[in-house]
């Protein structure tokens, strides 16, 4: 080999594994300067576990009584300054929660180190295998999180209206842990858990009926979760399934999708923006919303509605198994929306 040229490879080799090394130890900073972990409670000892549930516990007294102004003054200041949502959150869930036992919550210590928030982050917490998460694992997926220790508190509760999440996020401030958020949902819908939708899902999948499964395999991953922002083993098997069972014509997303009718003329075009189950009652109906340009003439928004029940349904027959009636909710651009319901023996 030439001298000349061996010696010019042997510089860019040179000029290579130093550009490497460079890029090893800007990752390498990136990640300490980023650094977030996250620790189960069983992971921690009960000098460092006693603060964050003593705290938990706390808060829990003073939602079960409804005293938000408490609430307030032991909440980290960002949330303190906008308080009317966990206030109101407190006064609407308040009722279903009073008296009710609440059993030893357990938790996730995450903690961020650096000097800036992180645009993005993701706490893996627990033992995961190669196949993904364990019985007892937990993802978090949190967005412009400041450097500090937060501590994401579960409560599972069964009150006589059926089984609810209670999630309080804590933030370490000294030696105390602040209110950082704070979240209340039903483990239910129409008297049936995520378990329950995720096994109808597999009955309609196995009759072909496509869109029932899909529509409650989606309300069995949202009850499954006690935060938006939260995954485990069992929402990860449902996301995978809704992978497959996903049909190309319901709205997802922000995505509207078309609806052909033949009624009230041919040619009509209706955009739906959502389609989901909901409690009504005692019954378990589907509500889909659609874009209009107004609602105030309310006698054509009913029209409106009934033509778009009557055109689902006689699309997707399947839906007379799956729901007791459709709530069709016609939307405008300001998102306000008129609504008829209709049971399903009288879509026809």
């Amino acid at each position: 080999m030439d001298k000349a040229i061996s010696e010019a490879m042997t510089s860019r080799f040179r000029r290579f594994v130093f550009f490497l090394l460079l890029l090893t130890l800007a990752v390498a900073s990136a990640s300490v300067a980023n650094a977030q972990t996250c620790q189960t409670s069983s992971d921690l000892d009960d000098a460092s576990r006693a603060p964050i549930l003593a705290a938990a516990q706390r808060y829990f007294d003073m939602l079960a009584k409804g005293d938000a102004a408490s609430l307030r003054q032991n909440a980290v200041p960002s949330l303190a300054s906008d308080f009317s949502g966990v206030e109101s959150l407190v006064k609407e869930r308040q009722p279903d929660l009073a008296g009710a036992p609440a059993p030893s919550p357990k938790f996730f210590l995450l903690q961020v180190e650096g000097a800036a928030p992180l645009p993005h982050a993701e706490f893996l917490c627990g033992v995961f295998g190669k196949s993904g998460q364990s019985a007892n694992s937990a993802a978090f997926y949190l967005d412009h999180l400041a450097p500090a220790s937060y501590a994401v508190v579960l409560f599972d509760l069964s009150p006589p209206h059926g089984r609810t999440y209670v999630s309080f996020i804590l933030q370490q401030a000294g030696s105390a842990w602040k209110l950082g958020g704070l979240y209340v949902k039903s483990a239910q819908l129409a008297g049936h858990d995520g378990d329950w939708f995720a096994a109808r899902a597999r009955d309609y999948k196995s009759k072909s009926q496509l869109h029932n499964a899909w529509l409650y395999a989606v309300e069995a991953r949202t009850l499954l979760a006690p935060l938006p922002f939260m995954s485990t083993l069992a929402t990860d098997q449902l996301d995978t399934q809704l992978q497959t069972l996903q049909p190309p014509d319901v709205p997802i997303n922000g995505k509207t999708t078309d609806l052909p009718s033949a009624t009230p003329a041919p040619g009509t075009t209706y955009k739906l923006i959502a389609m989901f189950p909901a409690a009504v009652g005692n019954d378990l109906d589907l509500i889909v919303k659609y874009q209009v340009t107004d609602i105030s003439n309310t006698n054509q928004a009913f029209a409106s509605n009934v033509a778009v029940m009557k055109t689902l349904v006689a699309k997707y027959p399947e839906l007379k198994d799956a729901f007791a009636g459709i709530v069709a909710r016609a939307t405008d651009p300001s998102a306000h929306d008129y609504g008829t319901l209709l049971a399903m023996k009288d879509i026809k």
